[in-house]
């Protein structure tokens, strides 16, 4: 179970370079998926002119599904500069991984509740942190990709391009580093690196 929320409206059109393709999952919105919240921002960004073309799907974490079910919009995805997806984390990761000479954007974060989680048997993972930081590393999660989970880089133990602690594990930020090159987007390692607040509901209120 997980509760999806969307990112700071302005945070998302800021991000939206161009021409945008949006690409909207239901797959794990039994809890709470910001669906109006979506639909007035689709609805704005058509007015404007910007979009190229939209999908609403389920389960875009798989990516054999995904593959099938973006094949019948590859020309409004060509003609986008960038794709929102409104998603998980998971999601994200999944298209990123797919469309990896596109701009990838997370409009989403993933919010974690208690109980059960279920088990996705795919290649990316999401903590559900709730602060997500796809846009600022390419799609890949430096929470799951890095055995550390640093959020500022490198540790500089990394050896060929393998993990220090597990050398059968790839450095989640050398993979970070080479999408970034791949999409032109290194500028953003310049970005300063979002401070988490941990601190809980009860701590916050006081």
């Amino acid at each position: 179970m997980l509760i999806t929320e969307l990112k700071n409206k302005d945070t998302v059109l800021s991000l939206a370079e161009g021409k945008v393709f949006l690409l909207i999952c239901h797959g794990c919105k039994e809890i709470r998926f910001p669906e109006h919240e979506v639909e007035e921002l689709k609805k704005e960004l058509m007015e404007a002119g910007k979009v190229t073309g939209t999908f609403t799907t389920d389960y875009i974490c798989n990516p054999d599904n995904l593959k099938l079910r973006l094949g019948y919009h590859t020309a409004e995805i060509e003609a986008a500069d960038t794709v929102l997806v409104f998603s998980c984390g998971v999601g994200v990761q999944t298209v990123a991984e797919y469309l990896e000479n596109k701009k990838v954007i997370a409009c989403c974060d993933t919010y974690a509740l208690p109980g059960f989680q279920g088990v996705t048997p795919l290649e990316h993972d999401c903590k559900q942190c709730g602060e997500c930081y796809l846009n600022l590393t390419g799609g890949i999660c430096p929470i799951t990709a890095c055995s550390k989970s640093l959020v500022n880089g490198q540790c500089g133990g990394a050896k060929k391009g393998k993990c220090e602690v597990d050398p059968n594990m790839d450095c989640g930020w050398e993979r970070i580093y080479q999408r970034l090159k791949a999409i032109g987007r290194l500028d953003v390692l310049k970005c300063p690196v979002q401070v988490r607040n941990y601190a809980t509901d009860e701590e916050v209120s006081k």
